[in-house]
C-alpha cells in the first residue's frame, strides 16, 4: 500500500517540476522526500498487512 502511495508521491512531484508549480514550501522536492519516505516504510516491513504464517503451526 505504501508503495502505491509513493508512485502517486512520484507522479505529483513530476508534474510539479515539469510545470514549475510551486505551493508555498510544497514542490517538487517535498513530493519526492514524501515519497522517499513511504518507498523506505514499505521496505521496512511497515504496513505489509499481516504477520501470520500461512502454515498451521503444529501443537
Amino acid at each position: 500500500m505504501l508503495a502505491i502511495i509513493a508512485a502517486v508521491l512520484f507522479a505529483i512531484a513530476l508534474v510539479f517540476d515539469l510545470a514549475g508549480v510551486v505551493f508555498g514550501r510544497l514542490d517538487a522536492v517535498a513530493f519526492l522526500a514524501a515519497g522517499l519516505l513511504c518507498l523506505a516504510l514499505e521496505l521496512a516491513g511497515i504496513g505489509a498487512g499481516s504477520t501470520r504464517s500461512w502454515r498451521r503451526s503444529r501443537l
